[in-house]
């Protein structure tokens, strides 16, 4: 029996709970759902050095990501929206695909990547999706049709004394279910990654 898709989830921010670091917990337990190996990259995980491509010393965080996104099936990125844009952090840690060049599938070639933006306030949503989907595709990488675009303003997964919002759930859980289906697909077509 083959071994079930390997989903990575990288993202959040330095703030525990942070909204965004939420969405890809909720993203990951979909994928995990549907039958499928799960790893979480938070910023607690991501490199905190800066990439550099004239170096090759890779600190263990480094070192874990790269590990993790070879073998990957799928990945979800999930961003804070900063000044219209991919975060800092998390723009970084993406930097660090660029050890897997020379890969025989290099870069995130072949692979379903499902994009969740998060910001505080509906102004930066779009074009920090169009920047995430942009960065996926130069590194080869298939942006899964839907996103999930959140507005942190609305307490999305609740708080202060909110439910959660069923459709910021079912949107991160779609993206979600989309890496999967793609995942199995190209393991259908190609064997195991």
């Amino acid at each position: 029996m083959p071994a079930p898709p390997f989903i990575v989830g990288l993202g959040g921010t330095t703030r525990a709970g942070s909204t965004s670091e939420r969405a890809l917990a909720i993203a990951l337990e979909a994928a995990a759902a549907a039958g499928c190996d799960t790893q979480l990259l938070g910023a607690d995980a991501m490199p905190a050095e800066a990439y550099d491509p004239t170096r090759s010393e890779r600190s263990p965080a480094a070192l874990a990501l790269v590990a993790a996104l070879r073998r990957a099936d799928g990945v979800v990125i999930a961003t804070p929206a900063y000044h219209g844009g991919i975060s800092g952090l998390v723009k970084n840690a993406i930097d660090f695909t660029e050890d897997m060049k020379r890969d025989a599938r290099p870069y995130l070639d072949g692979r379903a990547v499902g994009c969740i933006v998060v910001a505080d306030g509906a102004q930066a949503l779009g074009s920090t999706l169009a920047s995430l989907r942009a960065v996926v595709h130069a590194l080869r990488g298939w942006p899964t049709p839907f996103a999930a675009t959140l507005n942190a303003k609305d307490k999305p997964f609740g708080g202060d004394g909110r439910a959660a919002d069923e459709h910021a759930m079912q949107a991160c859980r779609l993206v979600a279910a989309q890496v999967v289906q793609f995942a199995r697909m190209v393991r259908g077509t190609s064997g195991p990654g």
